[in-house]
């Protein structure tokens, strides 16, 4: 069973910033790629960013030049995504993905409020 589990989010004034981490358990072989994802209410929920095993990182329009999406280096299961710039329309639900052997697992989700 994997699990992944995200914490971070909360509310901040635009302009301001947040770091959302998330920790993949269980277990998990050949990691491909970990991902934050968001959804915003009414609205489909849409990638952010994206770090391969290899690093190679993708990131929405969006967010480019204000968000990093990063692993750690001792637990390579752990990924980050520092958002800094926030604006309004940042405020979504934010959750945490894992790719693994064309399976993709999911976090409960945790709530980003950019208050203007």
């Amino acid at each position: 069973q994997v699990q992944l589990v995200e914490s971070g989010g909360g509310l901040v004034q635009a302009g301001g910033s947040l770091r959302l981490s998330c920790a993949a358990s269980g277990r998990i072989f050949s990691i491909n790629a970990m991902a934050w994802y968001r959804q915003a209410p009414g609205k489909q929920r849409d990638m952010v960013a994206t770090i391969t095993i290899g690093t190679i990182t993708n990131y929405a329009e969006s967010v480019k030049g204000r968000f990093t999406i990063s692993r750690d280096n001792a637990n390579q299961n752990t990924v980050y995504l520092q958002m800094n710039s926030l604006k309004p329309e940042d405020t979504a639900v934010y959750y945490c993905g894992l790719f693994v052997g064309g399976r993709d697992y999911w976090g409960q989700g945790t709530q980003v409020t950019v208050s203007s």
